[in-house]
């Protein structure tokens, strides 16, 4: 019978012994023990570690932004050597396109002048021809006026002298 009352006593101490209260002071000492522990271990060992690694961080993002300020200005350097190569690189255009411009114009000129002579002479070749014909036009006018002018006078019945044949033609060609 002692076991089953040692054994219901049991039962009924059973339980969660955290919340018996005569286990409080050994938790409350094991508790102390176990953050005194945590805090060396985070004091003197975690926390070092921690400082360690940020101060190296803060290191290399210094370095990083030094870096990066010096390859700014750099770029910064190039920019601005590549904007006066670039206007460098216009005004030579520019001068080359105005020379080729001038050289263009030039040949331009010059074929323009030997055109204008060819025509000029074949303006004079034509205004002498054409001279030529109204020369001959009017001879052959005059000629056709007189042999009709005669052939007029004898269809009516007349005989006309060929000197006043010529004299009335010879007015009237003339205006």
């Amino acid at each position: 019978m002692a076991t089953t009352e040692a054994a219901a006593e049991a039962g009924h101490s059973a339980g969660m012994p955290q919340l018996n209260f005569e286990t409080w002071p050994n938790q409350i000492f094991w508790l102390l023990v176990a953050l005194v522990i945590i805090w060396f271990v985070v004091a003197k060992i975690a926390i070092p570690r921690i400082g360690g690694i940020l101060a190296e961080r803060n290191g290399t993002i210094g370095k990083d932004l030094a870096a990066a300020e010096e390859l700014k200005a750099k770029a910064k350097a190039a920019e601005g050597a590549y904007t006066a190569a670039l206007e460098n690189a216009r005004v030579e255009a520019a001068k080359i396109i105005a020379a080729t411009k001038a050289e263009i114009q030039t040949v331009l000129d010059k074929a323009t002048a030997e055109a204008d002579a060819q025509i000029a002479a074949k303006a004079a070749e034509s205004e002498k021809r054409i001279a030529e014909i109204r020369a001959g036009a009017e001879v052959a006018v005059a000629e056709v006026a007189r042999d009709t002018a005669g052939a007029l006078v004898q269809a009516l019945g007349g005989q006309a002298e060929p000197s006043v044949i010529e004299a009335a033609v010879s007015a009237r060609v003339k205006g």
